[in-house]
């Protein structure tokens, strides 16, 4: 396994830096439940706007070990609740999610003046990428 190049960096963040559908596994008494999420990547980790009382939140909770798989990737990672969308800290990362997801974002399934809707991180901890018949055994790690 090696460290993120700039090869796999690019794909990346050409694959994923937008918003993008991906599966996202997390456990509950071992468990598994998966689901789809918008997401969005950057930097190692994807973000996901979520409702703090969700099913995934909850599971979270009980144990950070996640799963996410999208185009020809699949990784591990550990979920970290950042907090209420609107907090100040999140005020970089919340830009960005509204960009990138600016074509539903205001559709009304969002509330955000509700302090349990929440910004959802995924870092990755190590992952597989294939592109073009290459792999890439990815250790998203610092």
């Amino acid at each position: 396994m090696e460290k993120l190049n700039s090869e796999s960096r690019q794909l990346m963040d050409e694959r994923f830096g937008g918003d993008r559908i991906i599966a996202l596994a997390t456990t509950d008494k071992e468990k598994p439940y998966v689901r789809y999420v918008n997401a969005y990547y950057e930097d190692g980790s994807f973000y996901i706007i979520t409702y703090g009382l969700s099913g995934k939140m909850k599971q979270l909770e009980k144990n950070p070990n996640m799963a996410v798989a999208g185009d020809w990737f699949t990784a591990h990672g550990k979920g970290e609740n950042l907090g209420f969308f609107g907090k100040k800290e999140n005020a970089g990362i919340a830009d960005k999610l509204k960009k990138a997801f600016s074509a539903w974002i205001d559709n009304g399934h969002n509330n955000f003046s509700d302090e349990n809707t929440c910004i959802l991180r995924v870092r990755l901890t190590d992952g597989i990428l294939f592109s073009h018949g290459t792999r890439y055994d990815i250790d998203f790690r610092e």
